[in-house]
């Protein structure tokens, strides 16, 4: 049984999605990189998503009171979708 409770946050969670998925947009449309933070990785690493559709993992530090990034590998088309997917970005 579905309560409205379950439709209240079934709703937010969609209009939370929208908004990301606009920041992405926005983000590529003024060909900015989009960060991913995702708890699967370790501390200190995130994704960052290119508008040409690579995504690199990437550490993330700071110097002082800088931050700066080092990438670690970029990703293969298929890790790539398979991030992506799991953070509903499609």
């Amino acid at each position: 049984m579905i309560t409205d409770i379950d439709l209240d946050v079934s709703e937010k969670e969609q209009k939370y999605l929208a908004t990301i998925r606009g920041i992405r947009a926005r983000n590529f449309g003024n060909n900015i990189p989009f960060l991913i933070i995702s708890d699967k990785l370790p501390e200190g690493q995130v994704y960052r998503e290119f508008p040409d559709g690579h995504i690199e993992l990437q550490s993330v530090f700071s110097i002082d009171a800088n931050f700066e990034s080092k990438t670690i590998k970029t990703l293969s088309p298929a890790e790539a979708n398979q991030v992506l997917t799991e953070h509903r970005l499609f």
